[in-house]
C-alpha cells in the first residue's frame, strides 16, 4: 500500500510539473487518503500486537 503512495504522489509531481493542476491535486488526494489509511492500519496492526497474549508454551 506504501508503493501506491509513493506511486501517486510521482504521478502528481509529473501532472503538476506538466500544468495539469486538476489531475495533480486528484493524485496528490489519493496519496494522502492512501497515506492516512496505511498510518491507521499499522498502527491497528501495532497496537494488536502489542496487547496480545503470549501464545502457550509447547512442551
Amino acid at each position: 500500500m506504501l508503493m501506491y503512495v509513493a506511486l501517486f504522489f510521482i504521478l502528481a509531481l509529473v501532472a503538476a510539473l506538466f500544468g495539469f493542476t486538476g489531475l495533480a491535486v486528484t493524485f496528490a488526494g489519493i496519496a494522502k487518503i492512501l497515506f492516512w489509511l496505511f498510518l491507521i492500519l499499522f498502527a491497528v496492526t501495532l497496537l494488536m500486537h502489542l496487547f496480545a497474549g503470549k501464545p502457550p508454551r509447547l512442551n
